[in-house]
């Protein structure tokens, strides 16, 4: 992930207003993003097989190219109940400083630019909005940015980390 900070007053080094490049994604008709930085790959939904043991959060793991990968439930965290994506969702594959994850999402909006004075910190908003590092302000509504870094606590990730070693071993 990029080391910019979500502020109202962000900039280059030229002193213009920085863009940051977002892949937008929705889920029950609500727009979220991660950082363009942060994914690896758009997939559409593949199997996703059970694994024992894990957090709440983890519906399962997916292999990808021999490397089994966490897929956890996005829609949970956002209090959107559970669907059964058959073969019309897509798997957003992305990079936490911890690990690489898929997430499952009801469709891929695009990449979209979002420049700096139209980001909002989300404490600003509602303070305690977990998971979110910035909300992009727009004419048709809003985005949230998400933070794939602070989307399991430390103990989600910790057992997460126990149960795919214990399956690599």
């Amino acid at each position: 992930m990029s080391d910019l900070a979500i502020t109202p007053n962000l900039s280059d080094q030229d002193g213009r207003r920085a863009t940051l490049r977002l892949v937008v994604f929705g889920i029950e008709g609500q727009h979220y993003a991660l950082r363009l930085s942060a994914v690896e790959r758009v997939l559409p939904m593949v199997a996703v097989s059970p694994l024992p043991k894990a957090p709440s959060v983890a519906l399962g793991v997916i292999n990808l190219h021999r490397q089994v990968i966490p897929v956890l439930d996005i829609r949970s965290r956002f209090d959107h109940p559970p669907r059964n994506y058959g073969l019309a969702g897509h798997l957003l594959v992305a990079r936490t400083r911890e690990r690489i994850l898929a997430l499952p999402v009801d469709e891929v909006v695009g990449v979209q630019e979002a420049a700096g004075e139209t980001i909002t910190p989300p404490g600003t908003v509602l303070p305690g909005l977990g998971y979110v590092e910035g909300i992009v302000t727009l004419a048709d509504g809003l985005i949230f940015i998400h933070d794939l870094d602070t989307f399991l606590s430390l103990d989600e990730e910790r057992r997460l980390a126990e149960v795919l070693e214990e399956r690599a071993g």
